[in-house]
């Protein structure tokens, strides 16, 4: 929301400068004080940041298997449809760890 260079500049000066109050700041805009806190520790706006990792897929767990079996079939792939590749992978890994 605050991601505007000038507002963000304006409200760093404002405080930080010329000792206008946080909380005039905060009368004026209608903004969270955690928001201006943010803008007065950040010289410029943070950006989007994941709070933690995203999760592996379902299928994080089989990814090295996947991969040894796509390996095994790398010198077929021309003679065997992708189709039919993908179906024996699947059929594979469901078979083998359920």
């Amino acid at each position: 929301m605050y991601a505007d260079m000038e507002q963000w500049n304006n409200i760093r000066i404002g405080v930080l400068v010329e000792g206008v109050s946080k909380r005039s700041i905060l009368r004026e805009t209608g903004m969270h004080w955690r928001t201006l806190n943010k803008i007065l520790t950040h010289g410029e706006p943070p950006g989007y940041q994941k709070s933690k990792p995203r999760e592996r897929p379902q299928i994080g767990p089989f990814d090295k298997r996947i991969l040894q079996i796509l390996k095994a079939y790398k010198a077929r792939l021309l003679k065997v449809s992708k189709k039919k590749i993908v179906r024996q992978l699947i059929d594979m890994i469901t078979t083998r760890f359920g």
